[in-house]
């Protein structure tokens, strides 16, 4: 028997980062490890510059999300004032936003960058500890059920733009395996998000789970090494679809 973690993930937007290039700003269809992670941190305080936290956070647990519902893809764009290359030549010393943009009107320029979401998503994410982490695990996966549901900081989906929109309800449940845990847990929000239940749903989840064959398996960067400068690194995330309810 094990313990896992599970909670909802529920809004109106949501917002998975992927590898940004230039001026896009992509998104997975599913959270991602750093995301969920982060979202942990924030429930139980953790600040962005408290490196170590993040790192043993990331490392301790391992991560699963069952796609219940993966919205509606949306792409929305986003324009910044900026000076011109030749305006910034000339000033040598830019300390703040505002000085950064004390040029000529005429030496000011725009910039157009588009930003990925999905609208309308649901996700159950489970979270439980690794049996080969060495040291002590940072928080009880109780202590991190009863933070989820009193937050320290406000939990978004990805992005501060993206509320949540239902209470995630985490709460542990005792099985067999990770398919049992997603089987037996009960959420009170069940009757609002009844049109979004499926018979068969994605399952990505990392580490070694009984009764679970992965129909592939791919390399994610999502493993956090730096908060403070947006470091990650690869872990391999496992696939395949489930029956829900057998």
């Amino acid at each position: 028997m094990k313990n896992y973690l599970l909670f909802r993930l529920y809004g109106p937007l949501a917002s998975w980062g992927d590898i940004a290039v230039g001026t896009h700003r992509p998104s997975y269809d599913h959270p991602s490890k750093s995301a969920v992670m982060g979202l942990l941190a924030a429930a139980v305080g953790i600040r962005r510059n408290e490196e170590n936290k993040h790192r043993e956070l990331a490392g301790a647990y391992n991560f699963a999300v069952l796609v219940n519902s993966p919205g509606v893809f949306l792409r929305d764009y986003h324009t910044a004032q900026i000076p011109s290359a030749s305006s910034i030549k000339k000033q040598r010393h830019i300390l703040s936003r505002k000085e950064e943009l004390g040029v000529e009107k005429e030496d000011l320029t725009a910039v157009i960058s588009s930003r990925d979401y999905y609208s309308d998503s649901l996700y159950t994410i489970a979270i439980w500890s690794k049996e080969e982490y060495s040291e002590a695990f940072p928080y009880p996966l109780e202590l991190l059920e009863n933070k989820l549901n009193e937050p320290e900081f406000v939990l978004y989906m990805g992005r501060k733009s993206c509320p949540l929109a239902l209470p995630v309800e985490a709460k542990v449940v005792i099985c067999n395996g990770l398919k049992e845990a997603f089987d037996k847990v009960e959420f009170k929000c069940e009757p609002l998000l009844g049109l979004k239940k499926t018979k068969q749903a994605r399952l990505y989840w990392e580490g070694e789970e009984n009764g679970l064959i992965p129909i592939h398996t791919v390399t994610r960067r999502d493993f956090t090494l730096s908060r403070k400068r947006w470091q990650f690194a690869d872990r391999k995330e496992h696939y395949m679809m489930i029956e829900l309810g057998e």
